[in-house]
């Protein structure tokens, strides 16, 4: 089975996770040939039946990658006599030769909600956007296999465009994260005493601030016990507006910004928070509600789908675009240490349901059997 997959979209941390944890779980078959085109920043896996190979132009830029796709692509996979093109970045740009099947995926939910998309300043995001919807759902439509990562983003597609080959595979937990029951060093630069942490960049639909405000609502013992911990990539101004909003609550300093931190080091901090919180209203397979469960520390989560589809009844959830009802689901959490027991255990249990194995091993077998039909 020769497959070459077009990872040159995969820029950034979640689509590189991906692809390295199909790549680190191949099935058991010698006739299997990948050819992985990505971007230098994404190591590959050591394997013998991995090839990484190159574009001839520069592909940074996504007008010429587009290009290449469009121009050059056929052609290797006319060359090679490739038998499937797995495009996982979501979009399709080149028509396969006779005897070579399309997969792509649909990882990227922003374009499909409305109420996201309109709190987007008018110019090039909204462009961008409009322009992303209509190529997803022409990839969607007409490649042979479509594999969706939550049932819930599925069936928002299916209700737009008839979708022929559509399949639901989630994505998994690393076992780095699974550190239920273990000590974990504690990072120096953490802030002293028990924390509530919420990891993920900062954006309008991640409600960073709305979280701020919540906090700062809580009554003054709960801020001396506990203080907020940001951690994710962030711009001065979207700072600023964080500490603005702590400044009027007089909650500086108990609210901390830390910016982004190496993905290997987050099972540490991750372990030694005292709660988890997560509160986008935009996903389509939530990762770091995933890893956050993986930990066995309690959660709270935002209750827009897909949240609740992977979190189950192991989270405690609250509307993230009101911080009256985060501020309340982090007074039940905190201030009932047999809930805040419980909500560990049921966390660690329920991250068993999501394994890059299982995750990786059943996209093998849906290649293999669209290779096969």
């Amino acid at each position: 089975m020769k497959i070459v997959i077009n990872a040159l979209s995969a820029r950034l941390g979640g689509g590189q996770t991906y692809v390295k944890n199909l790549l680190s779980h191949l099935p058991e078959r010698d006739d299997l040939e990948i050819q992985v085109f990505a971007p230098r920043s994404l190591a590959l896996p050591t394997d013998s039946r991995i090839v990484r190979r190159t574009a001839r132009w520069p592909t940074e830029n996504p007008m010429l990658r587009t290009l290449w796709e469009v121009i050059a692509l056929p052609r290797v996979l006319a060359r090679e006599s490739a038998q499937v093109l797995f495009c996982p970045g979501g979009v399709v740009s080149t028509r396969a030769p006779s005897g070579c099947k399309t997969v792509t995926m649909f990882r990227n939910m922003i374009p499909f909600d409305r109420r996201v998309v309109e709190r987007l300043p008018f110019g090039w995001q909204r462009i961008r956007n409009f322009i992303l919807r209509r190529v997803m759902l022409r990839s969607m439509s007409k490649a042979d296999l479509t594999i969706f990562i939550s049932d819930h983003a599925r069936s928002v597609i299916e209700r737009i465009e008839k979708i022929s080959g559509a399949i639901t595979i989630p994505h998994g937990i690393g076992d780095n994260f699974r550190t239920h029951g273990k000590v974990i060093v504690r990072p120096t630069w953490l802030p002293s005493g028990d924390y509530i942490l919420y990891v993920s960049r900062f954006d309008v639909y991640k409600h960073q601030l709305e979280v701020a405000e919540a906090y700062c609502m809580l009554p003054a013992e709960l801020q001396e016990r506990y203080s907020l911990l940001f951690v994710g990539e962030v711009s001065p101004e979207q700072e600023e507006v964080i500490q603005r909003a702590a400044a009027r609550y007089s909650a500086t300093g108990q609210l901390h910004i830390a910016g982004p931190v190496r993905y290997d080091g987050l099972p540490a901090v991750y372990r030694n928070a005292a709660a988890i919180l997560f509160a986008s209203s935009c996903e389509n397979c939530p990762n770091i509600l995933l890893e956050a469960l993986g930990s066995g520390r309690p959660v709270l989560s935002s209750d827009v789908m897909p949240m609740p589809e992977f979190g189950a009844a192991a989270v405690e959830y609250f509307s993230p675009t009101s911080p009256v009802s985060i501020r309340d689901a982090m007074m039940r959490v905190l201030c009932d240490d047999e809930r805040r027991h419980e909500l560990g255990e049921l966390a660690a249990r329920r991250s068993q349901a999501f394994d890059w194995e299982k995750s990786a091993g059943e996209t093998w077998r849906q290649l293999g059997k669209l290779v096969a039909s």
